[in-house]
């Protein structure tokens, strides 16, 4: 049975997070992921620090938040500590139960701005950036997320996971990879498992290539981690925080959810979708997220090829039981 996990004072259900995915997990996506069970902590999306101060619409669509939708970490990017600790003071005023600083995004619109994994070429630069955020905040707990260096000439993970702790951040995320590396090659563990050693008492969260519950498991007892991050595998299969708590507290794997449960979470996304963001949006958004959500219903071509030319929710309702209705068949049922 997993020890009980907390960062600084807050307290998880588990020790599984829900990673922050730019471009998908906003309040519709991690409501459904919630929902399946067994997720400690989600992240909101990428959040601009000029965007959070200055209120811009976009912004606000990804802070967006509600009561079951906690614990929340909010997590900024950006080079800029002044900017960075007034939007981690606007977060904290806005329903983040935690402050995450982003030093692992190797995205090119980020880094061409000096955040995100940037930062891993000046290691002091970021530790003044998390120093500030630190002093700024009230009461909730400052994180940071990062991957081992820039390049295999420049890993600094260790030795930056321990200076961030001496400056007062309550837990640090570790991608396995390089920012050179990508998503390619493999995440290494003994990466992670030496930024473990490198701290003295806070967290330290692995994070890449989960895709089974074993794989969370085999990471776990690996590195010595406390927790595990999954990313994009939650993309198809929104239920594996709950396999996955499943199996590191019993050992056992629940059964697949039925092809009409995995249908009703793609529902459920969609009309959150609708509700928060409006119904053009949540069409123009499920013409790509079916691919997804596809890759758990295969054979489904049928699903993928009628939802990209949706135009109204009658539209992806039509689709979708057209689908079911083909399935079905094809199974004899």
């Amino acid at each position: 049975m997993p020890a009980a996990f907390r960062i600084a004072s807050l307290p998880l259900a588990t020790n599984l997070l829900l990673a922050p995915l730019s471009g998908y997990t906003d309040l519709a996506f991690r409501l459904v992921v919630r929902s399946c069970g067994g997720v400690g902590l989600a992240y909101t999306d990428l959040l601009c620090p000029e965007g959070v101060l200055r209120e811009n619409y976009k912004t606000m669509e990804l802070t967006a938040t509600c009561a079951d939708d906690a614990p929340l970490a909010m997590q900024l990017y950006g080079a800029d500590a002044h900017l960075m600790a007034d939007a981690a003071m606007w977060a904290e005023d806005h329903g983040a139960n935690v402050i995450d600083i982003n030093m692992g995004c190797p995205a090119d619109k980020i880094t061409q701005r000096h955040g995100g994994s940037k930062l891993l070429c000046d290691p002091p630069h970021a530790v003044r950036i998390a120093e500030r955020i630190v002093k700024a905040v009230r009461s909730v707990p400052v994180t940071a997320k990062m991957r081992l260096g820039w390049d295999e000439r420049s890993i600094v993970a260790p030795m930056l996971a321990s200076r961030l702790e001496e400056v007062g951040v309550a837990m640090v995320t570790v991608h396995g990879r390089t920012t050179e590396m990508g998503y390619s090659g493999h995440c290494r563990l003994e990466g992670i498992a030496e930024v473990v050693a490198a701290v003295k008492r806070i967290p330290v969260v692995g994070n890449g290539d989960i895709r089974t519950p074993q794989d969370a498991k085999r990471m776990l007892d690996r590195t010595g981690c406390a927790a595990v991050m999954i990313g994009r595998m939650a993309l198809s299969t929104p239920w594996i925080f709950r396999d996955t708590w499943s199996y590191l507290t019993s050992g056992l794997v629940p059964p697949e959810p039925t092809l009409e449960e995995k249908c009703r979470l793609m529902r459920e996304h969609f009309y959150n979708a609708v509700r928060l963001r409006g119904e053009r949006t949540a069409v123009v958004e499920f013409r790509r997220r079916a691919t997804w959500y596809g890759k758990q219903m295969n054979p489904c071509r049928m699903l993928r090829e009628g939802m990209r030319f949706i135009n109204t929710a009658a539209d992806f309702e039509r689709v979708l039981e057209q689908f079911l209705e083909w399935r079905r068949g094809r199974n004899g049922r």
